[in-house]
């Protein structure tokens, strides 16, 4: 390492250069790389997040524009694209009619979309996010359905089959929503996907039980595949995200007949969207 990359300047920007090249790294991890002490670092990271170079998370950093680890703080991964993830819940708040039933996945995105719902009234939603009940409006919810399942603390979700039973004969009942309102991983020519099994698993059985299905994804989620494959894009009726997609995927969404929705198309489109619901 170079005398100048030992300056707290040179090594501000060497740290922000290690960040963004890893995605995600922890205190310990940088404090060793650069010869420096762990509390160096940390005011290293406190600087760079207050620039908004970089994200700060608890023991670590994570890059702007990572994709993150499915372990990831809800939180954290609040404070990514957090202008895009608003004004996609905007855009999909749109597709949503008073006396909608609605699948809503658990999210950042999603949570983005439930705070513009707080006008619509007499939903019925079922969800697997464990903040979607303290976020919703109650005066827009008839009823609000958490799915069972494991609990994923870092994401404040459950995992588990898509099914309910009746509270008064406890058999299970199968259900069809709507609409199911889909934040997701990763959308490429070649499907959807996320980065765990279970909730890949779970996600495809929300599309299935949903006359309509809406993927959100922001730009950093385009052009990727991750582990585990939620389905091709024929699942899906709308993509709703920052940019319009090019290429192998632009034609692909094409092909597959889903409607692009964007936040800049969406006003000049509104009307065209009530007609498609």
């Amino acid at each position: 390492m170079s005398d100048a990359s030992r300056l707290p300047a040179g090594r501000k920007a060497d740290v922000a250069k290690y960040v963004a090249g890893h995605g995600q790294v922890t205190v310990a991890a940088l404090a060793e790389h650069f010869a420096v002490s762990p509390d160096t670092i940390r005011r290293d990271l406190d600087q760079l997040d207050s620039e908004g170079v970089i994200i700060r998370t608890h023991g670590g950093a994570m890059s702007n524009s990572a994709i993150p680890w499915h372990d990831t703080g809800l939180e954290d991964r609040s404070r990514l694209q957090p202008d895009q993830k608003e004004q996609i819940g905007l855009t999909a708040a749109r597709l949503v009619a008073d006396g909608n039933v609605l699948f809503i996945n658990g999210g950042t995105t999603t949570l983005a979309l439930v705070r513009h719902l707080s006008s619509r009234r007499e939903l019925i939603i079922a969800t697997n996010s464990l903040r979607v009940p303290a976020e919703i409006n109650a005066e827009a919810c008839r009823d609000l359905y958490v799915i069972g399942g494991h609990v994923r603390v870092s994401g404040q979700v459950t995992v588990g089959p898509v099914v309910f039973a009746s509270s008064v004969s406890g058999v299970e009942t199968d259900i069809r929503v709507d609409l199911a309102l889909l934040g997701v991983g990763a959308v490429d020519a070649g499907g959807i996907s996320t980065s765990n099994l279970d909730e890949a698993a779970m996600l495809a059985q929300m599309a299935s039980r949903a006359r309509r299905v809406a993927i959100l994804a922001d730009s950093t989620k385009l052009d990727r595949r991750l582990f585990a494959t939620i389905g091709t894009l024929e699942i899906a009726d709308y993509l709703i995200t920052s940019t319009v997609p090019k290429g192998a995927l632009g034609k692909a969404l094409a092909d597959n007949s889903v409607k692009v929705l964007t936040p800049g198309a969406a006003h000049r489109d509104k009307h065209r969207v009530k007609e498609d619901s």
